[in-house]
């Protein structure tokens, strides 16, 4: 499928979907969410790939945010409709049955940040920024921003940012918890897709089971969360992953895992 605004590719068991707006500082408007929506099924489609790395066009920035241009004149019920589709798009992201990796280059700011927080965890240059500046503008975050956030480093770190609506640089979100490493910017997609290789060698059975159940249980009392995951791992044992990883473990092997 051909796109305008993002570009898919896939290489081996990773795909990487690239939102490619650098005019715009890839910003997001309507056509690139519903074009996200799109290369997502895309993905859901290739039962070969594992893990998914989502990154931006260019140094200068990963996502500058939401469209401003495209937001300045909606009424309240387009701007319902916007933070909607924002919304819907994430959770897509955020529920897609394959590990997906934010590679932060340059501005991650309002729904910059927000789409990385959907993302199963972040790799950031050096020259990455985060910001949630909603508040500059006279409204504030509508992607998730108020929810994500707060769950990830605490309210009171959570509510300072959005306030305030400070830029903060990569190191700073490394200490908070937002970002996973932090590496140099010109080896920031040979580390992410690194780290992405070796997440799509092992089970992937076992791997979606897993996020299944963190993100799920995150939320869940601990003994309803304890008892999701008992259930989640005796299913494990229903698949041929199960058999092949513990079979090669004995027989002193690499295991050939199929994803069933």
């Amino acid at each position: 499928m051909e796109y305008k605004n993002i570009l898919l590719s896939f290489e081996d068991e990773i795909g990487i979907l690239t939102i490619n707006r650098p005019k715009a500082l890839n910003a997001l408007n309507r056509e690139t969410l519903n074009e996200i929506q799109l290369a997502l099924q895309e993905v859901k489609d290739h039962s070969e790939i594992k893990v998914l790395i989502l990154t931006g066009a260019g140094e200068r920035a990963f996502v500058a945010g939401a469209d401003i241009l495209e937001m300045k004149d909606m009424n309240s019920i387009e701007a319902l409709n916007f933070s909607k589709l924002g919304h819907h798009t994430l959770k897509m992201i955020q529920d897609l049955d394959r590990v997906v990796i934010a590679a932060v280059n340059g501005y991650a700011l309002g729904g910059g940040t927000e789409i990385a927080l959907a993302c199963d965890f972040i790799y950031a240059s050096e020259n990455a920024r985060f910001g949630l500046p909603e508040v500059t503008l006279g409204i504030f975050p509508g992607f998730g921003g108020t929810q994500r956030l707060p769950r990830l480093i605490g309210k009171g770190k959570a509510k300072e940012l959005i306030f305030t609506g400070k830029m903060i640089t990569a190191q700073e979100a490394y200490q908070m918890g937002i970002v996973n490493r932090v590496v140099p910017q010109a080896s920031l997609m040979e580390e992410t897709k690194k780290v992405a290789s070796q997440i799509a060698s092992n089970g992937t059975i076992g791997i979606r089971l897993a996020k299944m159940v963190i993100d799920a249980g995150y939320n869940m009392d601990l003994t309803e969360a304890c008892a999701l995951e008992s259930y989640a791992f005796g299913i494990g044992f229903a698949s041929e992953d199960q058999k092949e990883g513990m079979n090669a473990f004995v027989e002193k092997r690499k295991p050939n895992f199929k994803g069933r």
